[in-house]
């Protein structure tokens, strides 16, 4: 396999990881914050994770690659396979090996919050695991790739909020805490915009490829209407959720990270050309990521 280290580390798309470590830094923090922490539980999460996302990573490039559409006409960074800089067999073996050891930091996981004991979680968590490396994979890659057809959406909600938030949670407590739907609704709504940020700065070349995400489906106006309801919605459900349980006034501090959102808002309102939500992409993964960490220090330090 391709051993160029920095092609590599391209490939894998290292700016993609805070905000995809956001939902477990969250669950863990108000685990935390009852007192159910467990290092091993949150290195174990946080390294499935990451391994899950430079799968996606991997695979995205793989499947965009030999699809064709990763072409002159796209207009984020250039990709691996597009380039030359990575083969398409020597890819395949880069999906295949980040796919072994991310199950393997599954399997560790699972072992770290269960032991020998919830015979019955462990099994469901195993099924968690494998059907994330699949959605992970499936995205892009085959003939039925889901991200082809529209449901790139609801996989990124599903799995880097709800089940990021909500199972990170759950690996320490082994039981749901119901008003934490609402800050793992948030993150998972903050995650697809930034995948529908993606979809719309790209809307003109996957229209031209036969890529039919979302955007493509309902066309950019739309898109805009669209990503301006998740953001809202995103933010409003961090505040329902600390209204419900805040017992120090520290707690509303990630409100701050409403200033950056509310401002993209803006900007996403008043643009025409696709090309400049370029940038964007990256401010609101950072806000999110930033948002994720000062909800979990106003619980972990400022109360």
């Amino acid at each position: 396999m391709n051993i160029n280290i920095t092609s590599w580390l391209q490939a894998a798309r290292l700016r993609t990881l805070p905000l995809s470590v956001s939902g477990i830094i969250v669950g863990s923090a108000v685990a935390a914050f009852q007192g159910l922490f467990n290092t091993s539980i949150f290195i174990g999460a946080i390294v499935t994770t990451i391994g899950l996302q430079v799968l996606s990573n991997f695979a995205n490039d793989y499947g965009d690659g030999v699809k064709g559409t990763d072409n002159e006409g796209r207009i984020g960074p250039k990709r691996a396979l597009q380039t030359g800089a990575i083969s398409i067999s020597a890819m395949k073996k880069g999906i295949i090996i980040t796919a072994v050891i991310t199950l393997i930091a599954a399997l560790i996981l699972i072992y770290a919050a269960f032991k020998n004991s919830e015979i019955g979680y462990s099994i469901l968590f195993v099924v968690l695991g494998l059907a994330s490396i699949a959605a992970a994979i499936k995205y892009t890659v085959g003939k039925s790739a889901y991200g082809y057809s529209g449901f790139g959406d609801i996989f990124v909600f599903l799995f880097f909020g709800l089940l990021s938030v909500m199972g990170s949670y759950f690996l320490y407590a082994k039981q749901i805490y119901w008003p934490l739907w609402m800050p793992a609704i948030s993150i998972g709504l903050l995650s697809t915009a930034v995948l529908n940020l993606n979809n719309m700065r790209d809307r003109e070349n996957d229209q031209e490829v036969g890529k039919n995400t979302l955007v493509v489906s309902m066309g950019f106006a739309k898109a805009k209407k669209y990503h301006y309801s998740i953001v809202i919605i995103a933010m409003l459900s961090m505040l329902v959720y600390t209204f419900l349980t805040a017992t120090e006034i520290s707690h509303w501090i990630y409100i701050v990270c409403f200033a950056p959102l509310i401002k993209h808002l803006r900007f996403v309102q008043q643009t025409t050309a696709p090309v400049t939500l370029d940038p964007e992409l990256k401010k609101v993964a950072l806000t999110t990521f930033s948002l994720a960490l000062l909800f979990s220090l106003s619980l972990l330090i400022w109360s």
